[in-house]
């Protein structure tokens, strides 16, 4: 049986403003809501949810959701783990990808969420069916 590491029994909070840097662990609710921009600083949306692998442990993928006013018109995309990158100067996400990879694809609504990321692999700006 493994044992809980040594800090679930300092008793002791972490202190100063910055413990965790540099970034190694943000909590799923910092996550969530946060902005996602292109590399080209173009907002692309935002993250809606996190899809955790349950044997795993592993992120399977974002939710991200795009566009739509007053709640009509949203989509949302499964985007890889690795199609994201923090930028913790800004507080936010980069898309490795140009914003209009997302906004050319179909996308899925909030009723059907996908089971895995794998049916859309984005490759060279272009979504392929897998």
């Amino acid at each position: 049986m493994e044992t809980l590491p040594q800090d679930n029994f300092t008793h002791d909070l972490h202190v100063g403003e910055q413990q965790n840097i540099p970034l190694n662990y943000l909590t799923a609710t910092s996550i969530i809501g946060d902005k996602v921009y292109d590399e080209n600083e173009q907002k692309v949306g935002d993250i809606k949810d996190i899809m955790i692998n349950v044997h795993t442990g592993d992120i399977h993928y974002y939710v991200v959701e795009m566009g739509g006013f007053l709640g009509l018109g949203k989509k949302y995309f499964a985007v890889p783990f690795d199609y994201l990158k923090i930028d913790p100067d800004n507080k936010r996400f980069i898309f490795k990808q140009a914003k209009e990879v997302l906004s050319n694809a179909p996308g899925f609504n909030k009723w059907h969420w996908p089971n895995t990321n794998y049916h859309l692999v984005i490759v060279g700006g272009m979504y392929d069916n897998v």
